[in-house]
């Protein structure tokens, strides 16, 4: 059987990634065209935050109808202390942090510059591909 996968194998690499001081509609807009639920935020270059669809639609509402009387930011939504783990980091205990957090995605470094970002999707896919061929392994024991 081979070995459990890393964190760097399953991850999403070379995210994009959104200003803290951007406009929200262009995030929800840049977000929608890539197709993608889950950016990094910068602030000026560096790593700041995290902002998912889900907490876009919390401060703007189902419908993304926010308010008209102020622009919102990227600044306005993003998680404030999001999930940061450095690509050598073990996958198990990336799991077992988001987990036990009940948090849905983090955000992987490496040397400190952004370098992927690892998703409840990127889980599910992985442990299904874990899964084949540990059947495939065992089918193999069983010819």
């Amino acid at each position: 059987m081979n070995d459990a996968p890393k964190l760097k194998n399953v991850m999403t690499p070379f995210p994009y990634s959104v200003d803290a001081e951007a406009p929200i509609d262009a995030a929800v807009e840049f977000m929608r065209r890539h197709k993608i639920r889950h950016l990094p935020v910068t602030t000026k270059g560096a790593l700041t935050s995290l902002v998912c669809d889900r907490d876009i639609k919390l401060v703007l509402g189902p419908d993304f109808a926010y308010p008209s009387d102020r622009e919102l930011k990227v600044r306005d939504a993003m998680v404030k202390d999001c999930y940061i783990v450095d690509l050598a980091t073990p996958l198990a205990a990336v799991l077992r942090h988001m987990a036990a957090q009940r948090i849905g995605s983090a955000v992987v470094t490496r040397r400190g510059k952004l370098a992927g970002v690892f998703t409840a999707n990127d889980a599910c896919r992985a442990f299904a591909d874990y899964l084949d061929d540990v059947a495939a392994v065992d089918d193999d024991d069983a010819a």
